[in-house]
């Protein structure tokens, strides 16, 4: 697919530099996990980078084919919303329920940015990821969700462990990754079973 989706004029141009300068605000965010060994929060940009490389990684073992720089370019997209509306831990159901009108309004406004045909792919990346229900969307979800759970499992359940986090929610919300891709699953299983033992999870 060619990316080759405007013409090349010096307003144009423009609108990208200022979309660029405005991602940049995604380094800002904060989320709830910390970097491995570390003090310091992870912010969204570098989970949004840790999600384009978990998909790269674990392509080959994916449950069904994928498209990956398709997949990617979700990945490196899927939270920029959060420039508006912030990180909401995944366990606050209510949150990211009170929070879904914000995030669309974000992405209106920040993919609005750009020039027109960047602006309608952009936007379709992030609804596809947000509806979830091509494969490449499925893949991209569940490692999105896999992620935080492998971090804290090396981490001694940095997040988990501040916020109360029950091994029933962390299965609860991971449902669909059981189910369609359990061989990932049962890897993580195991691991969190070991991370109740030892306290991690309530």
């Amino acid at each position: 697919m060619s990316d080759r989706v405007i013409p090349l004029d010096f307003g144009a141009m423009t609108e990208v530099v200022q979309f660029l300068m405005e991602l940049d605000k995604l380094k800002t965010v904060e989320r709830r996990t910390r970097l491995l060994g570390n003090t310091r929060q992870e912010n969204s940009a570098e989970h949004s980078w840790h999600l384009a490389m978990a998909a790269m990684s674990l392509a080959p073992f994916a449950p069904q084919a994928v498209d990956l720089p398709h997949v990617i370019r979700m990945a490196l997209l899927h939270d920029v919303v959060e420039i508006d509306a912030g990180d909401v831990m995944v366990y606050d159901i209510a949150a990211r329920e009170a929070v879904q009108q914000q995030e669309v309004a974000a992405a209106e406004r920040i993919f609005g940015l750009l020039p027109d045909g960047l602006k309608q792919r952009f936007r379709a990346l992030w609804d596809e990821y947000e509806a979830g229900e091509s494969v490449d969307a499925r893949f991209a979800n569940m490692l999105d969700r896999a992620l935080p759970i492998m971090l804290n499992l090396h981490d001694e359940g940095q997040s988990w462990r501040e916020n109360g986090i029950r091994l029933e929610q962390v299965e609860a919300r991971n449902v669909q990754l059981a189910s369609q891709w359990p061989e990932l699953w049962h890897h993580l299983k195991k691991h969190l079973d070991d991370a109740q033992a030892k306290g991690w999870l309530l």
